[in-house]
């Protein structure tokens, strides 16, 4: 009997994408008219950023392809040389694959090339995420994939409706949530940490069952030149509170190498018995870590979506985030260290937040991968509004 199931390949390229992907993945792989195929690229395959790709192993899922992109300086020169490899390797692994349709999330630029790459191939491809509103040039890079798009999956109503406003179809656009709460919502908020969780990097100890701090700080590419000044900004006011703290390591993009390096002098010239550095961690770890930490402090988009399901205390330092629809649970400062000091102590001072539903119900998984199975193919997008006149 021939196999007719539509393939779905799903592109992930870094840790972040892995976490918010894999309850559509299992979605995919258990529905019975979806083929799930996966491809890891960017930071995925490489061994300096952690064990992820091997974590979707582990998970039971076989990646059919590996995506070798990343040039090293971590420079906007390097990144921009890396996209263009993106697009040259992405296109060799469509034509292997040969999927009914590409799956992206997010506004990465390793997205960016493997959605230029589909479209290009004529393989028709569908976005999760769109919509949304931030700093650096993750904006104009999610948008682009936006427009390259041609089915819609935004985590919130808001982003739903800009999307629409960009002149996608109506119909196009489906509001799912966002699918890391369908991880977040099945974990239990009272299970302890394991206890050699933070065992993994380099620093002091840190115990999970005591109070301690989440830090992640990636570089802005539109700051390229400013990370030293903002992550010694960052590292002035963490040392002057002294508060047991884990720090993630940052992303590739450009700047990421100064932020490492400040990082590593910080930590052999004070050598702080407070201060432990992680490379990676598995996505449900990260979030019963990020869901029990006393206050989340950094950039990163986790803090923003991740947090309003569970009401941990944010501060959001900087501007990647600015614009992106926030909880209440979230402050956001400039880089300075008495600014950051002093968000530091209140949300600590208020303590966790009543959680809400701001990215969705848990349920976006089981949608896009039915949605998936039920939408007809097409290749020619045509802007709504030349047949909406009313949008004139």
């Amino acid at each position: 009997m021939v196999d007719v199931r539509r393939i779905i390949l799903v592109v992930l390229v870094d840790r972040a994408n892995y976490g918010r992907m894999k309850p559509v993945m299992m979605a995919i792989k258990q529905h019975p008219e979806l083929e799930l195929q996966v491809v890891c690229a960017g930071s995925m395959v490489l061994d300096r950023f952690g064990s992820t790709m091997q974590e979707v192993k582990n998970d039971g899922f076989d990646i059919v392809g590996k995506v070798f992109m990343e040039l090293e300086g971590s420079t906007p020169l390097s990144m921009t040389k890396s996209l263009g490899f993106g697009i040259i390797e992405f296109s060799s692994e469509y034509l292997r694959v040969k999927p009914d349709i590409v799956l992206l999330i997010g506004d990465r630029y390793e997205a960016l090339a493997a959605a230029l790459a589909a479209v290009y191939m004529n393989i028709p491809l569908a976005h999760v995420q769109g919509g949304e509103v931030t700093g650096s040039i993750d904006e104009s890079a999610r948008h682009a994939i936006t427009k390259l798009a041609h089915w819609h999956f935004p985590a919130t109503e808001r982003s739903a409706r800009f999307i629409c406003q960009m002149g996608e179809s109506k119909e196009r656009i489906f509001m799912v949530g966002c699918p890391v709460g369908d991880s977040i919502l099945s974990l239990s908020q009272e299970e302890p940490l394991p206890s050699d969780v933070f065992q993994a990097g380099s620093g002091a100890a840190i115990d999970p069952d005591a109070p301690f701090d989440l830090i992640i700080y990636h570089p802005i590419t539109t700051e390229f030149g400013d990370e030293r000044r903002q992550v010694g900004e960052l590292l002035s006011a963490i040392r002057t509170l002294a508060r047991p703290t884990v720090f993630l390591w940052p992303n590739i993009d450009a700047g990421a190498d100064y932020i490492s390096k400040e990082l590593r002098i910080f930590r052999e010239h004070h050598r702080p018995n407070w201060l432990r550095f992680i490379t990676n961690l598995p996505p449900e770890q990260y979030q019963r870590v990020l869901m029990q930490c006393q206050v989340a402090i950094g950039n990163s988009s986790s803090f923003v979506r991740d947090s309003t399901f569970t009401g941990t205390p944010v501060v959001l330092i900087g501007d990647r985030q600015v614009g992106r629809e926030i909880g209440h649970n979230a402050v956001t400062v400039p880089v300075e260290h008495q600014a950051i000091i002093d968000a530091i102590k209140m949300q600590d001072s208020h303590g966790r937040y009543t959680p809400d539903r701001l990215y969705g119900d848990g349920l976006a998984g089981g949608r896009i991968a039915d949605i998936l199975s039920q939408v007809q193919p097409f290749i020619q997008k045509r802007l709504d509004y030349i047949y909406r006149p009313e949008m004139v």
